[in-house]
């Protein structure tokens, strides 16, 4: 009977009941319960089902370790002997029913990568770069039967009659040899490689070939007609299914950053062969990676597809996917007994099965090496060829007894505490379930991690006891009893940050009297970060332009400064703000506010002697942090001026003479430069004015206003600006004419 187990406490209590030291904004948990987070880890022996959860799994037992980095296709005979193919030493292995492994022939070329049964139980051998094939009988005694002008032989496939069929690259040709070796050319691909071949019970041959992936289908005359025209680059596997069925894999040719590529031996990619006999295991249930792509037609516009695809292509040629993957290169498929699809992947060396309609796929099993590269059925069962390293290993039909996972590695941004693990599930009576952590501060674990910890094996939540670090990893174990498997939903770690010391940016000062409506304001205008008295409203401006925070339709108030800054903290913690200010030449900052919650202030400068000013910003994470764990940044802004004075205007003299008249007059400010004087007759238009030295640029400046007319008792007005936006108006009286 199986009892459930889960956390019987939050795990958020649990942290602090364990003395977990608490100094940033509160506990994260890091939660793997999904597929996609499983999937994410290294499991051995265990499944991942349906529905996302941790079980015990077939088991794949090590039959041959050979000293090949990799092997290739894989044929059995009637007896149960299996012969398989190895890359970079050229030779040929032979596994016994009774699991026995040795070497059969030794070639000498480098590749044998396509294999086929020849009559009175000879078997005949495809090798490269040379391209030859060899005739070699029960003994392990060759001799050659078929030597072509092409570079590569990648598949074999033989008919009852001792016909066989050779297909080559590099340039797509297939032969047809007669059992004396005599061969010529029987079908011409137009591909660049004719990765593989299968023979069909009515009499025609199937061929998938590399640049670009196609499946032909070729009559016994030597006509071919394309069934498939993928948009992938080369179709690596066909295989037989019930009714007529064929299952073509096919993959990209384009490795990406992280796949491990098989070890190359010949110039063009080294890819699997294709074994002459349908792989079939009793089937089992486990875990959805994905949804799979049903199409129709001759030819695949799916863009979805990166890595590789499994086709199903109907007696009548119409065809859809039953399987893709942007993370796994299909190398082989295969038929379990029920009629399910196991699909052999890279760089991480599992084993998918499609099942269902509409189809879901599930992993079946993950091997100790990067690529599974070929799948085979003898008497007890379904045999697994290898590469980097290259082996052979033998699936269970049913569950292993014990199994392991192992999650990915969970960076927690900084030196973290570590609180509770704790998982969810089922365990059977007398099963078992076993948990363990280990910590570092390298991204990938090695010596310089700790240990794996002691087992953890409360479901509802033990404190971890690896030291503090940036870095975790868990590992599961699982056991069984009386043939029934624990169950594992979800693991979850808490864990907490070490509190970081935030970050101002920036600071901007905007323009003088340059303010902001609060967004989404209703009635009344407001002024984002001001909480003065209310102020009139005297103008209405244009949107400030993105980045500034909190900021609306922008106006003009006279006297007031807006002050935004930029501020960041690297736990996400929540941020208050002070502000402070000292005039230049001052020692002492003086406080202006306090606790601001956004980082926008409004400063009424109205309020302080005019002077060049200083404003300083202080960002605590005080709201999201215990009293004595806080942390605060702080920043400096570029200086600025506060003028609130107008200029003052000077009239030295105002002459009329033979119809002109002179205006001579000084304008002075005493913080600020002087920036535009205009004058008006009679409340005319306003018309500017240049100094005597031709700029407006400092705080004295002297004018002369020629006018080639007599103005007469008409009033001439005169206006100065400050660079402040600061006005001062006169009126400039002429003398009368003696």
């Amino acid at each position: 009977m199986s009892r459930p187990l889960s956390r019987l406490l939050p795990v958020a209590f649990c942290l602090f009941a364990c003395g977990v030291a608490v100094n940033a904004a509160g506990a994260r948990f890091w939660e793997v319960g999904t597929l996609a987070d499983f999937l994410k880890g290294d499991a051995t022996s265990l499944s991942i089902d349906l529905h996302g959860r941790l079980l015990l799994g077939p088991s794949l037992t090590a039959v041959a370790d050979t000293d090949a980095p990799v092997l290739w296709g894989a044929v059995v005979a009637t007896d149960g002997t299996v012969f398989v193919g190895s890359g970079n030493d050229g030779k040929v292995m032979k596994v016994t029913r009774d699991g026995k492994f040795s070497l059969f022939y030794d070639s000498t070329e480098l590749e044998v990568h396509a294999l086929a049964f020849a009559p009175g139980g000879g078997l005949y051998v495809g090798t490269s770069p040379d391209g030859r094939v060899y005739k070699v009988d029960a003994s392990g005694a060759a001799t050659p039967f078929f030597d072509p002008e092409d570079k590569y032989i990648w598949a074999l496939a033989s008919q009852p009659d001792g016909t066989l069929f050779v297909a080559t690259g590099d340039k797509g040709l297939i032969y047809k040899v007669a059992p004396d070796g005599k061969g010529s050319p029987f079908y011409r691909t137009k591909a660049t490689h004719v990765r593989s071949m299968l023979l069909t019970s009515g009499g025609d041959l199937l061929a998938g070939t590399e640049s670009p992936g196609r499946v032909f289908r070729i009559n016994a005359s030597g006509t071919g007609f394309l069934l498939l025209d993928s948009n992938l680059q080369e179709v690596s596997a066909l295989r037989p299914g019930a009714g007529g069925l064929v299952y073509a894999a096919a993959l990209s040719g384009k490795p990406s950053e992280d796949r491990s590529p098989i070890v190359p031996v010949l110039p063009e990619p080294s890819r699997p062969p294709v074994p002459t006999v349908t792989a079939e295991i009793t089937g089992m249930t486990v875990v959805d990676v994905g949804t799979p792509t049903s199409m129709g037609g001759s030819r695949d516009t799916s863009r979805g597809v990166s890595k590789g695809a499994v086709y199903r292509i109907q007696p009548d040629g119409v065809w859809d996917i039953v399987w893709t993957s942007a993370d796994d290169t299909p190398y082989d498929v295969a038929l379990d007994r029920d009629g399910a699809v196991l699909v052999a992947t890279g760089s991480k060396g599992k084993i998918y099965r499609v099942a269902g309609e509409p189809s879901a796929t599930t992993l079946l099993v993950r091997a100790p090496a990067q690529q599974v590269t070929s799948m085979v059925q003898d008497a007890s069962g379904l045999l697994v060829s290898t590469a980097n390293p290259g082996k052979v290993f033998r699936l269970s039909a049913t569950p292993a007894a014990t199994g392991s996972y192992e999650s990915d590695v969970r960076d927690a941004e900084s030196v973290a505490t570590w609180g509770t693990i704790s998982w969810r599930g089922t365990v059977p009576a007398g099963g078992d379930v076993k948990l363990f952590t280990r910590t570092g501060n390298s991204a990938a674990p090695d010596d310089t991690w700790s240990a794996w910890s002691n087992a953890y094996r409360r479901g509802e939540g033990e404190q971890i006891v690896s030291p503090k670090a940036r870095y975790l990893q868990w590992k599961l174990e699982l056991a069984g009893a009386s043939g029934a498997s624990p169950v594992i939903t979800s693991v979850t770690i808490a864990y907490q940050q070490r509190n970081q010391r935030p970050e101002i940016t920036s600071i901007t000062i905007h323009p003088p009297g340059i303010v902001f409506q609060r967004p989404f304001s209703s009635g009344e205008a407001e002024i984002a970060g001001y909480d003065g008295p209310p102020v009139t409203q005297r103008a209405s401006g244009p949107q400030i332009g993105p980045g500034a925070p909190l900021l609306g339709r922008r106006s003009y108030q006279k006297g007031l400064q807006t002050i935004v800054w930029k501020a960041q903290d690297a736990n996400d913690d929540d941020l208050s703000y002070d502000i402070q200010y000292r005039r230049e030449g001052d020692t002492t900052w003086k406080v202006l506010k306090r606790n601001l919650p956004d980082p926008l202030f409004v400063w009424d400068t109205t309020s302080v002697p005019n002077g060049t000013y200083v404003i300083k910003v202080l960002a605590s994470d005080a709201p999201a942090n215990p009293p004595g764990a806080a942390l605060v940044a702080e920043r400096e802004s570029d200086t600025f001026d506060v003028d609130n004075s107008p200029p003052s205007i000077t009239i030295a003299s105002v002459t009329r003479d033979n119809g002109r008249t002179t205006v001579r007059f000084t304008v002075k400010d005493a913080d600020s430069p002087v920036q535009r004087v205009e004058y008006s007759i009679e409340a005319d238009r306003w018309r500017p004015i240049y100094p005597k030295d031709g700029i407006a640029d400092s705080r004295t400046e002297e004018f002369e206003l020629v006018l080639d007319q007599d103005v007469g008792d008409r009033q001439i007005i005169l206006r100065a600006f400050d660079a402040m936006n600061n006005v001062a108006t006169t009126r400039a009286e002429a003398q009368a004419r003696r």
